[in-house]
């Protein structure tokens, strides 16, 4: 976070620019160019998530002609806030840099500035356009080099040679090549490489996430959350670990940047839990591990999760749902290993707050959990109400009590004492919990707007986030002037100091989108070469050959190749890459061997795996920036901050396999209130037999009765399916009785055969997730783009509608469906849930017989 990592060492400012923002800090005239590049940057792209130009009229951009504009900001600054090698100049821009930076600029620009010539000569580019199209690639991967790594660069060039030398290839990668001409026109001419969807959400929503993120920052909302953190947790054993977690979770929301997280917060948690006796490469590894998972952290995950809106073709607002359980079972997790770790080394509290009863904390607890619960719900019936009565004027009595919600939170903060800047590492105080949440109740409201409107409204993610940035500037320049008209002040500069903090933050974004925007620009470059040469079919065939049809051998090759890519690639380059080779082939074995993989499932799986490489060692940036705080080993923090992933590490497995980690398939309340607690005990469970500590050391048999118990939560079908199927097959031609009948939001599940391109004949299991109810099972299916067609006693698939579930879902026009499976009346498998709970507590029992009395009730 830009105002916490101004307090770090500047090492550490060096380490976050290096890889975040750009390392050289020019001066003079270059510097103030430089900042008003970046806020011109900012505020395009305000302007173009904002819904302005279609009121208004005026300055509506194409797709395509704000990518461009995009490119050419973050090519520009690019060239100019890197420098070119490691002895290059920090405090000037060479005059070299100022004509590539141009140059680039142009050539990103160019497909804009001569938009309608270019649709005059489709596929028949002129030397003009051939120049610069190679010039702009040059260039951008130059700008990749520099803002983002050689190896991304390395793997983009190798994908260029790899679309020009397709003959001369061996047979098994070999295609018919392309020209140069052609190579360059699909690259830089059209929206197939370069300009592709990985660049157009780039433009059109990470930005403006990015840009929540920097302004939430500058506005004081990353020092508040940490600061509730330590007031809540501070005074536990194991608390400054346990601040760290959950500081990072919540720091998370709202930054997609590992490496600056680890600064930001570990500049006053590392110190903290060394203090408190973790050691030094104990204490780098749980704050690497706390901020690397920031980015799996809804409502605001990495910058890779928007572009799943895309490639899974679903609402933003589903992402975030199917993501959030995971991202809490791995917090929970690693909460539960930090107090593991504690009890291991016998550690006590390092703030000594004033103890209170149990009871009394109990209480406190639940009544604060109870009334955010009820002020939640009451602000959104009333919203919902409004809504309702009032019909078009709504959004005005909304804005009202948004408004008045604000007012409220301010006068509150005024009421209270005003937030420290920092943690004292040396002599740290205890704070108040309730105290400390009252000063900075409104740091919420932004948070809580982009949250309504993302999941209540359901607008689209950039035009939620611009709601959230509308009300975060108009909160950073009014907090103050209003928080000392409540407590009758008046202090010279109020309201300058705050607008000069939201050109800051509008700064802040842009250098932090440098780094993004090149690097899915470059991501373009794969899948263009993916496309142009068809090696996406190629690599169906490699993977299905190396996995031998086993898909948990698929997933595990498919794991190591994100952990390798990781290790030089960011994460939003290594999800495109492997989400667009791997994701498909996935989805289409796992069908072929009779198992159900939702999409998303897939590409989470990636994700997940794409942001280990900041953790593992030798290349782990956040590592590297931890170790660096604590003053020991990085390859020692890398590997013991591996181990804390395991937690981490198995819940893809579990959600291929079993979906409802994803809430996908639970149909009632009952159903999500145990898959939540079951699936939460396994987490901790899990944690207890990897370090190896419950309530004291474990046993071999009670490592082992814990590891059965962790299955059992976890994968209950997989035990029920040994005793009675999931599914029984009807004839193919009820399947319009069988969609008829599937509730909202259900799915068909169907078995298809036919013949592949290559003359194979293939079985595979689909499934149909359909909309809303009703009385017509033919038209279900057709609303989700699908459109079969009765033969008698057959049924033919027929048209399949572009970009639908249907079309995502791996069903192929002409071939057969062989069978409907309908789920058969076999019980739950969550009575597979009781033999666990028995196995956790006969080890907790057992264990409780050799914990010494004197610390029964604090373990």
């Amino acid at each position: 976070m830009s105002t916490d990592i101004e307090k770090a060492p500047e090492a550490l400012q060096q380490l976050v620019a290096d890889s975040d923002t750009g390392g050289r800090k020019p001066t003079g005239l270059t510097a103030g160019i430089v900042f008003a590049a970046s806020l011109l940057w900012a505020l395009f792209q305000f302007w173009y998530a904002s819904p302005l130009p279609f009121e208004l009229g005026f300055g509506i951009l194409n797709d395509t002609e704000a990518r461009a504009i995009h490119l050419a900001f973050a090519l520009f600054l690019a060239f100019l806030a890197w420098p070119a090698f490691k002895g290059s100049p920090r405090r000037y821009v060479p005059v070299a840099d100022w004509v590539l930076a141009l140059l680039a600029a142009f050539a990103g620009a160019y497909i804009m500035l001569f938009y309608a010539e270019l649709a005059t000569r489709p596929g028949q580019p002129n030397t003009v356009d051939i120049a610069v199209a190679f010039a702009g690639l040059v260039l951008l991967l130059e700008a990749t080099r520099r803002a983002v790594g050689w190896p991304m660069a390395a793997l983009a060039t190798i994908f260029l040679a790899y679309c020009l030398l397709g003959p001369w290839l061996p047979e098994v990668l070999a295609h018919k090549g392309a020209s140069v001409n052609r190579l360059l026109s699909h690259m830089w001419l059209t929206t197939e490489g370069v300009y592709g969807i990985a660049l157009g959400v780039s433009a059109g929503t990470i930005f403006v996430y990015v840009l929540f993120g920097a302004l939430l920052d500058r506005a004081g909302g990353g020092n508040y959350m940490m600061q509730v953190s330590f007031a809540a947790l501070g005074h536990l054993r194991g608390g400054p670990a346990k601040v760290a977690v959950v500081s990072s979770a919540l720091n998370g929301m709202i930054s997609g940047s590992s490496v600056s997280n680890v600064v930001s917060g570990g500049i006053f948690t590392i110190p903290l839990m060394k203090k408190a006796g973790y050691g030094g490469v104990k204490a780098g590894a749980i704050e690497t591990m706390s901020s690397v998972n920031g980015q799996i952290m809804p409502p605001v995950m990495g910058a890779a999760a928007f572009l799943m809106v895309e490639y899974v073709g679903i609402p933003y607002s589903d992402i975030v749902k199917h993501a959030f359980l995971p991202a809490t079972l791995s917090y929970i997790g690693l909460l539960y290993i930090v107090h593991l770790e504690a009890l291991k080394l016998g550690m006590n509290p390092i703030v000594n707050a004033e103890p209170k009863p149990w009871r009394v904390r109990i209480m406190r607890n639940l009544i604060g959990i109870a009334g955010s619960i009820a002020v939640v719900c009451a602000l959104y019936y009333l919203l919902q109400g409004i809504d309702a009565v009032l019909g078009a004027a709504a959004p005005y009595a909304t804005a009202a009590v948004v408004v008045g919600l604000y007012l409220f939170s301010i006068f509150q903060a005024a009421r209270s004492p005003d937030l420290p800047d920092d943690i004292d590492v040396d002599n740290p105080k205890p704070l108040q919990t309730w105290p400390t949440v009252r000063a900075g109740l409104h740091y919420l409201m932004p948070i809580g707007v982009l949250i309504w409107c993302l999941m209540v409204e359901e607008m689209s993610p950039a035009l939620s986030a611009f709601w959230a940035v509308v009300v975060l500037v108009v909160l950073m320049a009014t907090q103050r002037p209003l928080i000392e008209m409540f407590r009758g002040q008046r202090s010279e500069g109020a309201w300058t100091s705050g607008l000069r903090s939201v050109v800051d933050g509008f700064n802040d974004g842009s250098r932090n989108m440098i780094g993004i925007g090149v690097a899915t620009a470059t991501a373009g470059i794969i899948v263009g070469a993916i496309t142009l040469t068809g090696l996406g079919l190629r690599m169906t065939e490699f993977v299905e050959f190396v996995a031998q049809g086993n898909v948990m051998a698929m997933l595990l090759f498919i794991a190591f190749v994100c952990l390798v890519l990781g290790l030089g690639v960011p994460t939003t380059a290594n999800y495109v890459l492997v989400a667009t080779l791997m994701a498909p082939v996935v989805v289409e074995l796992g069908a072929q061997s009779g198992l159900i993989i939702p999409l998303i499932a897939v590409h989470l799986f990636v994700f997940y795996y794409g942001i280990m490489g900041d953790i593992t060692p030798p290349v782990g940036l956040a590592t590297f920036a931890a170790a660096a705080i604590s003053g020991e080993d990085s390859i020692k923090t890398g590997i013991q901050g591996s181990v804390y992933a395991l937690r981490t590490v198995i819940l893809p497995f579990i959600w291929i396999f079993n979906p409802q980690l994803l809430l996908i398939n639970v149909h009632t309340t009952g159903e999500l209130i145990r898959v939540v607690l079951a699936c939460t005990l396994a987490t901790l469970v899990f944690a207890a037999v990897t370090m190896n500590w419950f309530r004291v050391k474990n046993r071999w048999w009670e490592a082992l009765a814990l590891a059965v118990a962790v299955v059992l939560l976890f994968r209950p079908d997989f035990f029920m399916d040994r005793l009675h199927p999931e599914y029984r097959d009807v004839p193919a031609a009820q399947v319009f009785d069988v969609a008829r009948d599937r509730p909202s939001n259900d799915r068909v599940v169907m078995v298809i055969k036919g013949t592949t391109i290559e003359g194979d004949d293939v079985t595979k299991t689909v499934a149909l997730q359909l909309g809303e109810a009703g009385p017509d099972g033919r038209k279900r299916l057709m609303d989700a783009g699908l459109q079969l067609v009765p033969l008698g006693d057959t049924v033919q698939i027929g048209a399949i509608k572009f970009g639908t579930a249907a079309a995502k879902s791996g069903f192929e026009q002409g071939w057969d469906v062989s069978a409907i499976k309908v789920p058969t009346d076999r019980p739950t498998p969550h009575w597979f849930y009781l033999p666990a709970l028995l196995l956790v507590a006969l080890v907790w029992w057992s264990q409780g017989r050799r914990l010494p009395a004197t610390h029964r009730a604090s373990a």
